[in-house]
């Protein structure tokens, strides 16, 4: 689990919850038509924006913001230099033998390629096929995300204006003046909240992930290949290295 997400909510609102009840008492910030108004218009507009399929998995795709798994460069690098002495030593046929223990699918497969004796040119094109496409599943993603955070705070300013309407409508009943106002003021409150605290860093935690996800993948299509052209192993390990920065290099071979 990622702590920094957890932790970042829990930090969020916990501050925004303690304010509220130093302030004064959290039931005037709870209004059920403001809920409907800005949770519901945001469901029903995302529903008018993105096919059924892309809402399914809109959880599915938040969650890699608490629980995904990438694996670190350096560990990507050690497998990748280990599976090229491998070849070197006992020839590319040998690493099938390992296959199944790779946790990494896509670098599984790269090796299954090599194995399978495709040549270079074919297995950079796979690869890197492979490699769009889950960019543009990540994009697809944080984009869902990075939506919502425009759409709540519209759907707040609709219930704004809804509750404004109410309030100028009923002026000579000072009693509707309130609920009127509240529905005013929470439904921004709530668009606001929901933006800001969790679709907006939702989407950026997503935008983060994908972009160490695909360095990783970078370099284990590099690898690959090198390993398929027979490369020597300390010179796939300096090749490796050129995507990372000089600080976070760990060589096995010192």
């Amino acid at each position: 689990m990622d702590t920094g997400t957890v932790g970042g909510f829990v930090v969020a609102f916990g501050l925004i919850v303690g304010a509220m009840v130093v302030g004064g008492s959290v039931g005037s910030f709870v209004d059920v038509p403001s809920m409907l108004i800005v949770i519901g218009g945001t469901v029903g507009v995302m529903m008018v924006n993105y096919p059924m399929e892309v809402i399914k998995t809109a959880g599915a795709v938040a969650r890699n913001a608490f629980f995904a798994q990438i694996y670190s460069p350096n560990e990507a690098i050690q497998r990748i230099v280990n599976y090229a002495s491998q070849s070197r030593r006992d020839g590319v046929l040998a690493l099938e033998a390992v296959l199944e223990a790779e946790p990494d699918e896509f670098l599984r497969k790269g090796i299954q390629l090599v194995v399978d004796g495709q040549d270079v040119d074919s297995i950079e094109t796979i690869l890197e096929i492979e490699l769009d496409n889950i960019k543009k599943r990540h994009e697809s993603g944080s984009e869902f995300w990075l939506t919502c955070g425009t759409v709540s705070p519209a759907m707040g300013l609709i219930g704004t204006l809804i509750g404004l309407v109410q309030m100028l409508g009923s002026m000579e009943d000072p009693s509707t003046i309130g609920p009127a106002m509240a529905v005013a003021l929470l439904t921004t409150f709530y668009g606001a909240l929901l933006a800001n605290v969790v679709f907006n860093p939702l989407a950026g935690k997503l935008t983060a992930r994908s972009k160490d996800e695909q360095l990783v993948k970078e370099l284990e299509l590099m690898g690959v290949k090198q390993i398929a052209n027979g490369a020597n192993p300390r010179m796939v390990e300096q090749q490796l290295f050129s995507y990372l920065a000089p600080v976070s290099r760990t060589s096995q071979f010192e």
